[in-house]
């Protein structure tokens, strides 16, 4: 296995033969329906077609076509499932694994970063990977005070490879676009592309992990390993064991999906109320269910790995939020609207029907109106398509709102938070999760009287 491909050349040709390809397979799908094959039948194959050399070509590289990749497969659910079925695999190995870096090349990268002595620092150190990702690797080991450890590796020339790839996958978003229905893609890009500095600087990832190390190092629920060592492209912290997200999602009980759902939502809302930072790459390769609670075996909590991209929120989740959830499940058309205008997510040019921006969302924020709701991939994908035709009233609205830029981050990470539970197929209680953590969405007047309720 070669390192990686870090020559611009070789990288660009590579993602150029993407919608190169994307052409000679419309040529051929016209062919099927010159010699009598129904549009829709052409089309599905068509589709299956794309995608799977899309995902073979992103995996291959990691890199920013990579972490592309793994953005875009949270949204799997929203595909047809006859679209979705055949290439689902796929998208699962690029939630957990890529081709490895060569032994010789991590080797070099430990001995430049750690020491040329950098074995003593080690019991034991697995040299084969134990997963792969976008930017860097992790291998298994044992720090030399006894502790199992997971040692993440940057890949050498990460930077160059991520810049390159995202600029050129945002040359052909609009191709890009069909296989993920009522998403933008090129935004995505854009924000990904703002992440890469951040990514890549694992002395902002090993403050942001500790950080959550801390606030939840007592928690019966979610379990956030602590950073041992860390220094420029090699990152040291405690290994957690646990069940792959994605390994729910494809062979879970109904018990396991349903508190992984529970505790993937409380921890979306909790993380920034606690800490002031949101874990923002929420893929199912960056989660574990860990059997064992502090106070009963048989139960099962949430390992939270990779905090290599976060959005800091000194003050938690922003208020506005809760306001306008709260309001639109109590029908306010009004208040919903003058609050979106406020916060810049109607721009003062564009007048619209309150009425109309109130049934646009109602659908959307449905999970909310209830105790417990049953996320399906039914449901995202009755979601995707009414934004996505253009025949829809709310695409039509759709396309006249705004998303200011410090929402940007937020708005991916619900969406792709919402992804994995409707992969997962989870009954959560989310209200309950709203209600507690969310500012906004109680009332300030009502939470004084639950709290003497309480008392």
């Amino acid at each position: 296995m070669s390192d990686l491909p870090r020559k611009a050349v070789t990288r660009t040709a590579k993602l150029a033969a993407l919608p190169l390809g994307f052409a000679g397979r419309a040529t051929w799908g016209l062919g099927k329906r010159i010699v009598g094959e129904s549009a829709e039948l052409v089309g599905r194959e068509l589709q299956q077609r794309t995608a799977d050399q899309m995902f073979k070509v992103l995996g291959e590289l990691k890199g920013g076509a990579m972490k592309f990749g793994q953005a875009l497969s949270v949204f799997e659910s929203a595909l047809p499932e006859e679209v979705a079925g055949p290439y689902r695999a796929a998208l699962t190995k690029l939630q957990e694994a890529a081709p490895p870096m060569p032994t010789r090349t991590v080797h070099a990268v430990l001995a430049e970063r750690l020491g040329e002595d950098w074995r003593e620092l080690f019991v034991e150190f697995d040299d084969k990977p134990s997963a792969a990702a976008s930017i860097g690797q992790v291998h298994r080991a044992v720090w030399q005070d006894g502790r199992a450890v997971a040692v993440k590796v940057q890949y050498p020339g990460a930077g160059e490879a991520l810049l390159s790839d995202l600029t050129q996958l945002s040359r052909f978003a609009r191709l890009l676009g069909p296989l993920v229905p009522g998403m933008d893609i090129k935004p995505l890009i854009t924000e990904l592309k703002d992440r890469v500095s951040e990514e890549l600087d694992y002395g902002l990832e090993a403050q942001a992990q500790h950080a959550h190390a801390e606030e939840f190092a007592d928690d019966p629920d979610v379990v956030v390993p602590d950073v041992v060592h860390q220094c420029d492209q090699v990152l040291v912290t405690e290994w957690i064991d646990g069940i792959p997200l994605s390994e729910i999602i494809a062979d879970g009980t109904e018990e396991q999906r349903d508190r992984a759902g529970q505790l993937l939502a409380r921890f979306l809302f909790s993380g920034p109320a606690r800490t002031g930072l949101l874990h923002a790459d929420p893929h199912p390769g960056n989660f574990r269910l860990l059997p064992g609670g502090p106070d009963d075996e048989e139960e099962w909590r949430l390992g939270v790995l990779d905090f290599g991209t976060v959005d800091r929120l000194p003050g938690g989740l922003p208020t506005p939020i809760g306001e306008s959830l709260r309001m639109t499940l109590d029908s306010d058309a009004e208040g919903v609207y003058e609050l979106l205008r406020r916060e810049g997510f109607v721009k003062e040019s564009i007048e619209l029907d309150p009425d109309a921006v109130l049934d646009y969302l109602l659908p959307i924020i449905e999970p909310a109106e209830v105790d417990a709701f049953a996320f399906s991939r039914g449901w995202m994908r009755s979601q995707a398509a009414r934004v996505a035709d253009p025949r829809s009233p709310a695409y039509q609205l759709g396309k006249q709102l705004n998303l200011p830029p410090a929402y940007l981050l937020i708005h991916r990470v619900t969406l792709s938070t919402i992804g994995v539970l409707c992969q997962l197929g989870a009954t959560v209680r989310l209200r309950e999760e709203l209600e507690e953590w969310l500012p906004g969405f109680v009332p300030e007047e009502e939470a004084p009287q639950e709290s003497a309720a309480e008392a």
